[in-house]
């Protein structure tokens, strides 16, 4: 039995290791989980992942890792060629480091269900949610955008994890109108991961759900 991925399509977490899964050319299988109906609260799926989220990845043996950064991890010690981490410590530390603006401080106060809980049960405006989903957009990309390579990849001219977290959030980005003119070292990163098979297979627009 091969790797199988619950995702969803639009799910930057789901999206970060669908690309990771296809530059390391690990075969796999990927399975539909779809947000906007529910299915990831039905008792199937949590019995897979108890906090109802994509991405799970069930590994050969059958048992199951949640959450992105995990299994990220876990699939770079697994399959560590081509490697998506330098050898330099400080290198690795830098690129976790730009990771983490996106994990940590950009995408959990932006993700879909802290989306509806703002328009739902705090039932604050759609014009209000969109100000609070450009603001911490923009803070983080603010950061990044000074510290960032660019070169033509996040930390230089090899691909790493930071290309896999930061391509999902400017997708996101650009659905939600964030104008992205003031930011041209993330969007060349952008265009130059986008240009690559992982990347384009990964993207959403390619998934069937």
């Amino acid at each position: 039995m091969g790797y199988e991925l619950f995702t969803y399509y639009r799910s930057s977490a789901a999206y970060r290791v669908r690309i990771a899964l296809n530059y390391k050319e690990i075969d796999h299988k990927l399975t539909a989980i779809n947000l906007l109906s529910a299915e990831h609260d039905d008792p199937a799926y949590k019995a897979i992942n108890p906090q109802g989220l994509v991405p799970a990845l069930k590994i050969p043996d059958g048992r199951i890792i949640t959450q992105s950064p995990a299994i990220l991890n876990f699939l770079e010690n697994e399959h560590p060629t081509p490697p998506l981490m330098p050898a330099d410590t400080y290198e690795t530390a830098t690129i976790n480091q730009w990771c983490s603006v996106v994990a940590c401080d950009i995408h959990p106060v932006n993700n879909l269900r802290i989306l509806k809980y703002l328009t739902g049960k705090l039932g604050i405006s759609e014009q209000a949610k969109m100000e609070w989903y450009h603001h911490w957009v923009l803070q983080g990309f603010e950061c990044l955008e000074q510290q960032i390579k660019a070169a033509p990849y996040c930390n230089g001219n090899a691909l790493s994890t930071a290309d896999l977290y930061l391509i999902p959030q400017v997708f996101n980005a650009l659905r939600f109108d964030v104008k992205m003119e003031r930011f041209p070292k993330i969007m060349s990163v952008y265009e130059a991961c986008n240009s690559l098979d992982a990347f384009i297979a990964a993207a959403p627009d390619k998934q069937k759900g």
